[in-house]
């Protein structure tokens, strides 16, 4: 009799229990067990605090907040870059049972007017600026009353919710708070109210929002728990072995779960120091911090490994002190992961996959797979979560069949903030979240993803989602039609195009289109590759063909 094939399903089997507390509790617990360690070194600000001093700031922040007037369960927006008032900030909402929500750096001024007020934030944190985004100047843009309020006390027309602003940095503008000040507010009863809210607050209570750019044009509001994103960092931590010994380099941004979670969580859940390289990402910042705080791990994108590796400067740098970290967001080439193994001496190198709707990590290669495992697949299921991939009614595939990766499990987000709808087109009855990524699951429960069910285009590790760009373009006067997709890139692995179809009676030039969207949508959204045309390749039921457009692009381009 022949045996049946086995199904691609799998679930993490694990001796180590879920963690049942919020994140300020086992903050407060790390802070208890290693509070003389290292816990965060900020490289361009010259901070190096223990988890001692980094708790106190937390506590102070977080007293601050509730001295504002903010309360459990308001929106808290960060727009800024890497730095040390980031990682204090999201521990401080933590305790005070806010609600963060993360807010890319590369938003423009359409782009965060959104974010804001789709979730309704109370207070927003912001730096004041970072390479060419003045943050400062497009929050008065937004809120010209701003300039004439009283410091937490705003009352914007395009930012009705919006009530404080809080600035890192510099001194504060007019209305504006300084960061440094709120640290100073709290009194000795929002101190006792903190120690109050530690008992009450639940461990599934919303603490993050994090913005995905959606299919349907607009970003959604990922909405993660304290259990989420708690037990996601600690269990990539075992993933890693990582220790109070070690310290991680996160050159990765805060603002995405890779940061965030991958990053800050994972070294919290452990009693790791955290270790910020820069604001941004930069190569020999992050060569130079590794090889002068001895790092023993490294995360990010296989284009961050590329841009160090290929650097000038490489070969001066001591980098014996590596062992390990994540690798993800991109597929890895196999020859930049020996690189990385051989020169890095990152040998326990994991790769990782995942969402921001999951928290995000579901599956993850484990230290001692082979090199073949590591680059070829994304490794086994999590422990505490399952994973299915089925075809398009919803049933489980053989080992080996592609079809839609699904996970269930501590890691599946509450839903999108205020969308019922598109909550439940992600998350079934069941509780199975679906990805729209195609996957593939080996005899040995290795995955590999495939391809993609949603025309999603991953540019240099970020996110794009066509129908977003199309919308906005659709806003420009002269622009009567238009698709966007991705192309191969060398460097980026993937580039923006857009084929455009002008008004009857209108020109346009890629310089004017380009110029249409700076500083209204973030710069990696911005098509790289503009053509114009006079009608598109579409079925005879009139939906577009991307893939011919695609096709005739890569040709054009010369690109595989």
């Amino acid at each position: 009799m022949t045996e049946p094939l086995a199904l691609s399903y799998a679930h993490g089997v694990s001796d180590v229990r879920l963690i049942g507390e919020t994140v300020g509790v086992h903050f407060d617990r790390t802070v208890a067990r290693f509070g003389e360690r290292p816990g965060l070194i900020v490289r361009q600000q010259g901070v190096r605090w223990s988890y001692a001093e980094l708790g106190a700031k937390v506590d102070s922040l977080a007293a601050g907040l509730l001295a504002l007037g903010l309360n459990p369960g308001d929106r808290v927006g960060i727009w800024a870059p890497n730095n040390a008032e980031w990682i204090v900030t999201q521990y401080a909402t933590a305790k005070a049972g806010l609600i963060l929500v993360n807010i890319n750096p590369a938003y423009r001024l359409s782009e965060v007017e959104y974010a804001l007020n789709k979730v309704g934030c109370k207070a927003l944190i912001t730096a004041t600026r970072f390479k060419t985004s003045d943050y400062i100047g497009m929050v008065n843009t937004l809120a010209p009353e701003l300039a004439r309020s009283r410091p937490g006390h705003l009352d914007a027309a395009r930012l009705p919710t919006l009530r404080a602003v809080i600035q890192i940095g510099d001194a504060p503008v007019p209305g504006a708070i300084a960061f440094d000040a709120v640290l100073t507010m709290g009194t000795a009863v929002d101190r006792a109210r903190l120690a109050e809210l530690a008992a009450g607050l639940q461990f599934d209570d919303p603490i993050n929002i994090q913005f995905t750019s959606g299919t349907t044009g607009l970003p959604k509001g990922a909405t993660l728990t304290h259990h989420n994103i708690l037990n996601n960092g600690f269990f990539l931590g075992e993933e890693m072995h990582f220790t109070p010994q070690d310290k991680i380099c996160i050159p990765v941004p805060l603002y995405h779960c890779f940061g965030m979670v991958i990053g800050s969580m994972a070294c919290m859940t452990h009693g790791s120091a955290i270790v910020l390289p820069g604001e941004g990402f930069d190569p020999l910042a992050t060569l130079q911090t590794v090889a002068e705080e001895r790092c023993t791990a490294l995360y990010g994108v296989p284009t961050m490994f590329i841009a160090e590796l290929d650097h000038p400067e490489f070969k001066s740098f001591d980098l014996s002190s590596l062992r390990t970290g994540m690798m993800a967001g991109a597929p890895c080439p196999i020859e930049i992961m020996r690189r990385v193994i051989r020169d890095m001496h990152l040998t326990e190198m994991t790769i990782g996959y995942g969402m921001t709707e999951t928290s995000p990590v579901s599956t993850q290669t484990a230290i001692g797979d082979p090199l073949e495992r590591q680059v070829s697949t994304v490794g086994r299921v999590h422990p505490h979560l399952e994973i299915k991939i089925v075809d398009a009614d919803g049933r489980i595939v053989p080992r080996g069949t592609p079809g839609e990766f699904c996970t269930r499990g501590y890691s599946v987000m509450l839903g999108y903030w205020d969308d019922a709808e598109r909550t439940d087109q992600a998350i079934d009855k069941t509780g199975w979240m679906h990805t729209g990524d195609l996957a593939t699951m080996d005899e040995d429960g290795y995955c590999a993803i495939v391809g993609r069910i949603k025309d999603l285009v991953i540019r240099g590790g970020e996110n794009i989602y066509p129908r977003e760009v199309e919308e906005f373009l659709y806003r420009h006067p002269a622009i009567q039609e238009v698709q966007v997709f991705g192309v191969p890139d060398k460097r980026f692995g993937e580039e923006l195009c857009a084929w455009i179809k002008p008004r009857a009676g209108q020109s346009l030039t890629e310089d004017e289109v380009k110029a249409f969207c700076k500083d209204q949508i973030a710069h990696y959204k911005v098509p790289r590759h503009i053509r114009f045309v006079e009608d598109f390749p579409m079925t005879v039921t009139g939906k577009m063909q991307k893939f011919i457009m695609r096709e005739a692009m890569a040709k054009e381009l010369g690109a595989e």
